[in-house]
C-alpha cells in the first residue's frame, strides 16, 4: 500500500482541486486571510552560450544555508495556516481515499525458475513485504525483504531493485533513506538469511552474470546524478573494479542482461544518440565489445537470442524498425530487416522469447502487443476493450516459455495481470486490483480529440461519473505532461475517486512533446516547436468548453515537473481560461509520474 504520507499528500492536492472546480467559493473558506511569505531578491548575473540573464532567486538553491530554511520553514506555517480551516474536509477525504485501498493483499506471482516471488502488503502499513514459494503456490511462504523493518528509523524509505542470481540462492536489492533516489546495494544470501559484507552506494541498475557470483552495476555522479560509471564486483573480493567511465556528459549508461541470459549489454543514451556495448553472461571476465559506434542523431537498443542479435534501431526509421545481425558481425552493414519501418506506428520495445517475439508498438496514439511466432512469422495484435488505456509487458524473466504476462488498466478499470497463451490466444486474468467500495459501471471513460491552432488533432482520455450533462456546469481537472517523448498513461487511481465521485470530471491531454503518436509528435513540441506543448493544451481547454463538459469558471489545470513548465506557460498565455493551476515540483526530473498516480 501507499504510505501514509503518500495519502496525506493527495489528499491535500484533491482538497483544492475539488474546493476551486466545485461550488465552494473561495473566500469562504478562509484561504485568502493570510498574507505569504515573500523570498527576498538577490540579483545574480548568469553567462551562458553569451546570453546574460539575472536570477534574483538563485540564492533559494544553497540547501545549507540557513535563510534558504527559514524561507522554507515560513512557507509551510502559511500552508498550515491557510489550509486550517480546510482540516475536517482533509480528514474526510482521507478516510474516503483509504475506503477504497485494500491494504492487506497481494501481487501477481512471476516465476523465475522454480520459483514464485511476489510482494504483499499488511493493513495498517506502509510498506510491502517481498516474499516467494517453491515449487508451486501453495507452498510455505519465505519473505526476503520486510520493508517495514528495514524501514525502522528512517523517515523515507524505499527499494528499487530486488533481483535473484541465476540460481535463485541469492538477492540483490537497493534502497533509498533520503528521497533522493540515491541507492545503496547491498546483497542477501536467501539461504542463510544473512547479508553479505559487500555495500556499495549510489547504485542504479544491476545485472547478474551466470556464475552467480558477479555482479555489474551502474553508478551516478554524487553532484550531477549522471549514470556515468560500470562497475564489475566477485562477491567475496574486496572491491568493485570499474570498468567503464562515460566521459560525455550528454550520456548516461544503464546495464541489462538479455532474456535467454546469454548477454550482458551497457546502453549509453543522450537525447539524440545511443551505443551499446556487450559481453557473454558466461564470460563476465571479458571485455566489452562496442555494437556500433555512436552516431549523430542515430539511437538503437539491443537484445540476443539463439545466435542473433535483434536491434531496435531509428536508423532510416523515424519511429523505428527491428533488423538482426549476427553476434560475430553486429555492424551496420551485416544488419537484415526484420521489422519494416511504418510511419504511422511506433515501435516502443520488444521481447524475445525461444519462439516468439513481442512488438510493443503505438498506432493512432494507442498502445497495442503484437506477438509474432518466429516459427512460421505470423502475428497477431492482443484484442482490447476500451476506447482509452495503459497496455504494457509485465515482468517475464523466464525464456523457454509461450505465455506472456502483460497489463492492462483504464481510466476505469483497475490494474490488471493477464496471462496470455501466445499461441492458442488465450488470455487467463491472473491479478485486479480489489477496490473497495467501487463499481466500474457508475463511470464512463472516452477519448475525444481537440484541433489544435494548425489543425492538429490532439487526443484527450476522459472519465467521469455516469449521468454526466454536458451543460457547461461540470468542474474539471485537466492534467498534462508534453515533453521528453513521454507517453501519459491511461491509468485507474483509486484517490481520483475522491473527484468523480464529487461531479468533477477528468482529463489528460496528450499534448505534443510527448510520445503519444510517435517521434514526429515528440519533435513538434520540442525545441523551437516547443511552443506548440503550450498551445495544444490551450486547445484542449478550449474544447473541453466549447463541447460544454466545463467552463473557465469550474477549470482547473495540473501538471509536474515539465508539466509545471507547461502550468506557468499556459496561465500567463490564458488567464482567463483556467481558474486554477497545480504545478507539482516544477521540473523536477520524472516527477510527472509521481504526481499523476496521485489523481
Amino acid at each position: 500500500m501507499p504510505p501514509v504520507y503518500y495519502l496525506r499528500t493527495t489528499a491535500l492536492s484533491l482538497i483544492f482541486a475539488t474546493i476551486m472546480v466545485t461550488t465552494i467559493p473561495y473566500a469562504s473558506t478562509g484561504l485568502a486571510a493570510e498574507k505569504p511569505p515573500v523570498a527576498k531578491k538577490i540579483p545574480k548575473e548568469i553567462i551562458t552560450h553569451g546570453d546574460k540573464r539575472v536570477d534574483d532567486y538563485f540564492w533559494l538553491r544553497e540547501k545549507t544555508n540557513h535563510a534558504v530554511m527559514a524561507y522554507l520553514e515560513a512557507e509551510n506555517a502559511y500552508s498550515d495556516a491557510i489550509t486550517k480551516p480546510l482540516q475536517g474536509f482533509r480528514d474526510q477525504l482521507y478516510r474516503e481515499i483509504l475506503g477504497h485501498l485494500k491494504e492487506t493483499d497481494t501481487s501477481a506471482p512471476v516465476r523465475r525458475g522454480d520459483f514464485f516471488y511476489y510482494t504483499r502488503t499488511e493493513q495498517g502499513k506502509n510498506y510491502p513485504i517481498h516474499c516467494r514459494k517453491q515449487g508451486n503456490l501453495d507452498a510455505p511462504e519465505e519473505i526476503l525483504l520486510d520493508l517495514n523493518a528495514l524501514a525502522e528509523g528512517h523517515k523515507f524509505f524505499s527499494v528499487a531493485v530486488a533481483l535473484p542470481s541465476d540460481d535463485n540462492n541469492l538477492l540483490a536489492y537497493t534502497t533509498d533513506t533520503t528521497g533522493y533516489r540515491q541507492y545503496t546495494l547491498q546483497i542477501k544470501d536467501l539461504r542463510t538469511g544473512k547479508l553479505l559484507p559487500e555495500k556499495f552506494e549510489r547504485v542504479d541498475e544491476v545485472a547478474w552474470a551466470t556464475d552467480n557470483k558477479t555482479l555489474f552495476f551502474v553508478t551516478e555522479n554524487e553532484v550531477t546524478k549522471r549514470q556515468d560509471e560500470l562497475h564489475r564486483h566477485v562477491l567475496g573480493t574486496a572491491s568493485a573494479e570499474r570498468i567503464v567511465f562515460e566521459p560525455d556528459e550528454l550520456f548516461d549508461i544503464s546495464v541489462g542482461r538479455s532474456r535467454d541470459r546469454a548477454y550482458i549489454f551497457l546502453t549509453a543514451e543522450s537525447k539524440l544518440s545511443t551505443d551499446v556495448r556487450f559481453l557473454p553472461a558466461s564470460q563476465p571476465d571479458a571485455p566489452l565489445t562496442l555494437l556500433q559506434p555512436r552516431e549523430p542523431d542515430h539511437k538503437y537498443f539491443a537484445d540476443h537470442r539463439q545466435g542473433t542479435f535483434y536491434l531496435r534501431t531509428n536508423d532510416k526509421a523515424k519511429n523505428y524498425r527491428i533488423v538482426t545481425a549476427p553476434v560475430d558481425q553486429p555492424q551496420k552493414e551485416h544488419w537484415q530487416e526484420f521489422i519494416p519501418h511504418n510511419p504511422a506506428v511506433k515501435i516502443d520495445d520488444f521481447d524475445l522469447f525461444a519462439g516468439h517475439a513481442v512488438v510493443s508498438e503505438r498506432e493512432h496514439g494507442l498502445e497495442r502487443i503484437r506477438i509474432i511466432n518466429l516459427n512460421d512469422q505470423q502475428s497477431h495484435a492482443i484484442d482490447l476493450p476500451e476506447p482509452a488505456y495503459d497496455l504494457a509487458v509485465d515482468a517475464n524473466p523466464e525464456f523457454e516459455t509461450a505465455t506472456l504476462r502483460f497489463r492492462y488498466q483504464s481510466l476505469v478499470t483497475p490494474s490488471s495481470y493477464f496471462d496470455y497463451d501466445m499461441n492458442s490466444r488465450q488470455r487467463k486474468l491472473v491479478k485486479q486490483t480489489e477496490v473497495p467500495g467501487y463499481t466500474p459501471t457508475n463511470y464512463v471513460s472516452e477519448r475525444i480529440f481537440a484541433t489544435a491552432s494548425d489543425g492538429t488533432k490532439i487526443p484527450c482520455s476522459v472519465v467521469y461519473r455516469k449521468g454526466m450533462k454536458r451543460n457547461g456546469k461540470n468542474p474539471m481537472l485537466l492534467y498534462a505532461y508534453g515533453s521528453y517523448g513521454l507517453s501519459l498513461p491511461v491509468t485507474f487511481s483509486f484517490p481520483r475517486l475522491a473527484l468523480l465521485d464529487r461531479g468533477v470530471i477528468y482529463v489528460i491531454a496528450h499534448i505534443r512533446g510527448g510520445g503519444e503518436m510517435g517521434e514526429v509528435w515528440r519533435d513538434q513540441g520540442r525545441m523551437m516547436l516547443k511552443r506548440n506543448t503550450f498551445t495544444d493544451f490551450i486547445a484542449c481547454a478550449e474544447h473541453l468548453v466549447h463541447e460544454k463538459y466545463t467552463s473557465p469558471n469550474r477549470l482547473a489545470i495540473a501538471g509536474g515537473s515539465a508539466g509545471g513548465l507547461l502550468m506557468g506557460a499556459v496561465v500567463n498565455m490564458r488567464p482567463d481560461l483556467f481558474r486554477l493551476a497545480l504545478a507539482a515540483v516544477p521540473f523536477k526530473p520524472n516527477a510527472w509520474q509521481l504526481f499523476d498516480s496521485k489523481i
